[in-house]
C-alpha cells in the first residue's frame, strides 16, 4: 500500500518541478492545489532543484466493498533557487487515501482540525488602564525567528498543546522574543498561558488578531497594509474564507528575493512557505490578511 500511495506522490512531484505527466495522478485528487503551487513558484521566479518525501502510514481499514481507508504523513522538503540564494521549504501533511483494486482512487489532505471557538461575547483585549506589570519591552526577533524554526514541526512540552495549534505556536514564537504576558486569569484579557490555563488570545486565531490591532501597552504591534513592509517576527493571520472570521496565524521567518514574506506555521505544519497560502487546500480565492508589525514599547511609567 505504502508504494502505491508513493507512486502516486511522486508523480504529482514529476509534475509540479518538471512539468511531466508520465501517469495519471489527478483522478486521486488534488490537482487545483499542484497547479497552483506550480504556477506560484513560476510567478515568483523561484525553481525547484530537489525535492525529498517521506511517507509514513499511521493507520487502515479495509470496508466490505473492498476498499481500503489509509491515514498517512508526509514530510516534503523543497530545495528552492531564488536568484542567486538557496532556502528550504518544509511541509508537513496528514493525508487520507482511499485505495481500490491496488490504485488510489482519492487521496487529499487530511481536514483541519476544528478551529478554538471564540467566546460567546468578543474578548475584551483593550486595556482600560494601561497595565506596569510586564508592559515595556524590546522585542528580539532573532529569538522569535529561533524558536520559530526549532519547534515549527514538532510541540514544546513546556506549553499546553492542542490540536489546532497555529496560534499557541505563534504566541509561544512571540513570548520567546520577549513578549511579556499579561492580563491574568482573566481569559477575555491580555495575552497570556500559565496555571493551566490560558486567555483566548494565546490560542484563538480571530482573539489574537483582535488582540494585536487592538493592544497598546506590551506586547503591541502596527498593522501594515502590505506583506511587503512586514520583517521577520512579524506576524500574519489569514482569513481564508473572508468571512470577517480569522482563522490561521503563521510568523514572518525570512523575506524571498522580492522583499516577500516566508513564514512558518503549525497545525498543517510547514516552513519556509510563501505568504499567501495559494498552495493550500485551506485557500480560497475569498482569503483575506491581516499584516502586523511587531513594535517595541518602551513607554515610561
Amino acid at each position: 500500500m505504502k508504494q502505491i500511495i508513493e507512486q502516486l506522490l511522486k508523480a504529482r512531484l514529476d509534475y509540479l518541478i518538471n512539468g511531466n505527466e508520465k501517469r495519471d495522478w489527478r483522478n486521486a485528487g488534488d490537482a487545483e492545489v499542484i497547479e497552483r503551487k506550480r504556477r506560484l513558484f513560476e510567478k515568483r521566479g523561484v525553481h525547484i532543484v530537489k525535492a525529498r518525501m517521506r511517507t509514513a502510514l499511521n493507520e487502515h481499514w479495509l470496508e466490505e466493498d473492498g476498499k481500503t481507508h489509509i491515514n498517512y504523513q508526509t514530510h516534503t522538503a523543497f530545495l528552492c533557487k531564488d536568484g542567486d540564494d538557496m532556502y528550504m521549504e518544509e511541509h508537513i501533511e496528514k493525508r487520507i487515501a482511499l485505495l481500490y483494486d491496488q490504485m488510489v482512487i482519492k487521496d487529499s489532505e487530511a481536514p483541519r482540525p476544528p478551529v478554538q471557538p471564540l467566546p460567546d461575547e468578543e474578548s475584551r483585549h483593550l486595556d482600560g488602564e494601561r497595565e506596569l506589570l510586564g508592559r515595556v519591552f524590546t522585542y528580539d526577533r532573532l529569538a522569535a525567528v529561533r524558536y520559530a524554526e526549532m519547534f515549527w514541526n514538532k510541540r514544546n512540552s513546556a506549553y499546553k498543546n492542542f490540536e489546532d495549534n497555529c496560534t499557541n505556536f505563534i504566541s509561544q514564537c512571540l513570548h520567546a522574543g520577549n513578549a511579556p504576558m499579561r492580563g491574568y486569569p482573566n481569559r477575555g484579557s491580555g495575552w497570556w498561558m500559565q496555571n493551566h490555563s490560558w486567555s483566548y488570545s494565546w490560542t484563538v486565531a480571530h482573539s489574537l488578531r483582535t488582540f494585536l490591532k487592538q493592544s497598546k501597552a506590551g506586547l503591541r504591534s502596527i498593522q501594515t497594509g502590505a506583506a511587503a513592509e512586514l520583517v521577520e517576527g512579524d506576524v500574519i493571520c489569514y482569513d481564508f474564507n473572508g468571512d470577517g472570521r480569522f482563522d490561521h496565524v503563521a510568523i514572518v521567518t525570512a523575506k524571498d528575493k522580492s522583499n516577500m514574506p516566508l513564514v512558518n506555521a503549525q497545525t498543517h505544519d510547514c516552513r519556509m512557505r510563501y505568504w499567501s497560502y495559494e498552495d493550500s487546500p485551506a485557500y480560497t480565492p475569498s482569503i483575506k490578511y491581516a499584516f502586523f508589525h511587531i513594535a517595541d514599547d518602551t513607554t515610561k511609567t
